[in-house]
Formats: structure tokens, sequence, C-alpha cells
């Protein structure tokens, strides 16, 4: 049995018998969570949330420790590789971590451009790898200038696109002006998001944080038809602060106060998605997705 397979078999496993203990019914895969510090650990917000598995996003210098989390717990989680994107050995430090375990790049949340030089030489490095790379879209603040994404993913159609954050949910609606953080009121048809999970195949939606939540809630009838527009490009995770899976030190306020990203979202999917989406979503994309196991979809 080769790594891969080894790989998708353990998890496979792993999530059939964390499955029987899921408040939410089955496995969840949470693509989306940061590494832990302190007295904290990742497996304690993922067993707080319920969730099942979950693919871990470092920073550079986090790489290491995520690497002893999966070690401690083997078909629980994946890990990405990152790097900031203009420093000298960027191209060679995430080609080593895809080679030493790694499914992914990101989350890229970095001060520059989204068609910067620098930025540009990772999603060819991605086609080449054949690995996704999953982007933080915040104008004034990360990869900035979201209208001129369609350019970049026609350019690299061999580059899968996660997207994430602001930005990206804010053009939920076509009358977006990309300055709030989390709009709200109802949603106008034909969002530059929307059309791009629509037009172009190698582009994926990430549902986490307080943006995804955001972009659920403010329009229920609205997001309900986009789930199932979008059934086979989205996927659940948490971008989560809290130390327990139940709001505690969470740092997000507003809406979120004392409260888990992830029980959230997750609570909001299972109103707006019947059970087989909601399946589909929080796990099964994700699994196809990273090859933890055949869905049988």
């Amino acid at each position: 049995m080769n790594r891969r397979a080894f790989i998708a078999a353990t998890a496979a496993s792993f999530a059939r018998l964390a499955a029987s203990e899921s408040p939410w019914g089955g496995p969840v895969l949470d693509i989306h969570l940061h590494p832990r510090s302190g007295d904290a650990t990742e497996t304690q917000h993922l067993e707080g949330t319920g969730c099942t598995q979950a693919v871990l996003l470092p920073n550079r210098n986090s790489e290491e420790h995520c690497k002893q989390v999966m070690a401690r717990e083997p078909g629980r989680y994946l890990r990405f590789t990152n790097a900031t994107p203009d420093s000298a050995d960027a191209i060679e430090h995430l080609r080593a971590g895809i080679k030493d375990g790694a499914v992914g790049f990101g989350e890229l949340k970095f001060s520059l451009a989204l068609d910067a030089p620098e930025v540009l030489r990772i999603y060819a490095l991605a086609a080449e790898l054949d690995v996704p790379v999953l982007i933080h879209f915040q104008e004034n603040a990360s990869f900035t200038g979201f209208e001129r994404l369609p350019a970049i993913v026609k350019r690299y159609p061999k580059t899968r696109f996660i997207g994430h954050a602001n930005s990206w949910w804010a053009y939920i609606s076509s009358a977006s002006d990309n300055k709030s953080g989390y709009p709200e009121g109802r949603i106008q048809p034909g969002g530059l998001t929307d059309r791009l999970l629509a037009d172009y195949p190698n582009v994926y939606g990430d549902l986490s944080a307080n943006s995804g939540r955001n972009a659920l809630a403010r329009d229920p009838e609205f997001a309900a038809a986009f789930l199932e527009r979008h059934k086979t490009k989205l996927m659940f995770g948490s971008d989560c602060g809290c130390r327990d899976g139940h709001g505690a030190g969470q740092a997000q306020g507003g809406a979120l106060t004392g409260k888990c990203t992830a029980q959230e979202t997750l609570a909001l999917l299972k109103k707006l998605a019947p059970p087989p989406l909601f399946r589909r979503i929080v796990y099964e994309n994700g699994a196809r997705f990273y090859g933890l196991a055949n869905t049988g979809n």
C-alpha cells in the first residue's frame, strides 16, 4: 500500500469511529484549523465542536508543531505548508513541505496584491505539484484586488484555488463595495464569488470564520439556494479562535461574542441544508478533495 492510500485508509477508519459520537449525525471535516499554543490544544477545539478531523493551517514557524500533532493522532489531521511569498526561499520551502507530507499551501494571508509577481509563482508551483492554495482575501489587508481574481484563475487553470475571508464572502452579493468586513442585508444576485464558483472548475469556497457565517446568516433564502447551487464546491471550516469549541476566549466579538464560530456555522448549515447536502458540505466534499475517503458520490 502506498503512502497516499495508507493515509486515506487510516483517515477513513478514524472518521467512521469518531462519527459514532458526533452530534452532527456523522463525520465533520474542519478544513481551516489553525495550530494552538500554550495550554490550548487542537483536539480540545475539535472535540468541543463535534468535528472528527481537521486540516491544520500553520504559519511557517508552527509547521513542526503540526507534525507533532499529527504524529500523536494518526488519521485525525492533515496539514498545509506556508511561506511568506517574497522570502528568498519561499518556493524551495513550499516544495519541500509538500514532499514532507503537506497537502496544500496556506492559509496565504499577506499584505500583497493577489497578482503580485511573487504570488504568481506560488500559483504556478501549486499547479505543478497538484496541490490547492487557500487564500485570505481582504481588501487593504491581504491579497487585495479581488476583482482581478477571474483573470488569475483563468491564467492558472490547473491551480485549485480555495477562497476565504472578508472580500471573498462580501462578493457573494453584486451590491458589495468591498469596504464592509461583514455586510448586512439581503444579497443581490450576480455577485463575483457566485460567478467564480459557477464558471471556473478550479475555484472552491471555504465557509469558515465570521465572514463565512455572516454570508449564510444575512440572507437565509439566498444562502440555501447558494449552498445547493455550489454543492460540490463548498467546504466547512472553522477558523475559530476559541479554546474549547464552546466559545471560551473567543476574541472575534460582535455576533460571536462568547460563541464558537464552528458551532455557529454548523448550526446554520444544519438549518439551511437538507441532510444529504449538509453531509456533503461538512464532510464529503473535503474528504474527496483531500483524498481521505471514497464517499461514493
